[in-house]
């Protein structure tokens, strides 16, 4: 589901100290040629590319599946997407949300993170842990019980 939300100045807590920020979360299939060093080499790129476009994030692969969290200015959060789009190491790739909000980013320090699925908990208490916004803390928590309920799956 995709949900674009604008926050506007007359809103209650609205924070004109925080930027828009464009938040995409995909998941694909990894070709069958993925292997470790294929990964490393992609967060090699990231690691490149995205301090420069202003991009942070998290990746998490895992039984062939990545999973990945990204966020920045909008047009060059859709330009790594068109990338990815084009990139033989993705198939299938599903869009699983896509946000437009003036809000703190949930991984200001992340140029691009690797995740294994087994410590993705760590990853959402962490970022729990040092969220200031409350609608950011309520979808983290979310998913945390979630996660401890077993109604998320390990990718």
């Amino acid at each position: 589901m995709t949900a674009i939300f604008h926050h506007h100045g007359d809103e209650p807590g609205f924070d004109p100290a925080l930027p828009a920020l464009y938040n995409m979360v995909y998941c694909s299939r990894a070709t069958p040629d993925v292997d470790e060093a294929a990964v490393q080499r992609i967060i090699a790129t990231a690691r490149r590319w995205n301090p420069e476009h202003g991009v942070t994030g998290m990746l998490v692969f895992g039984s062939g599946i990545f999973f990945q969290w990204l966020e920045g200015p909008r047009d060059n959060v859709m330009a790594l997407m068109a990338r990815l789009r084009n990139d033989r190491r993705h198939d299938s790739i599903v869009l699983l949300s896509e946000v437009e909000d003036v809000r703190e980013r949930l991984f200001p320090d992340w140029d691009m993170e690797l995740v294994t699925s087994e410590h993705i908990r760590d990853v959402l208490q962490d970022a729990l842990e040092s969220a200031t916004d409350p609608q950011n803390a309520k979808v983290l928590g979310g998913l945390l019980t979630e996660l401890d309920a077993g109604t998320l799956r390990d990718l």
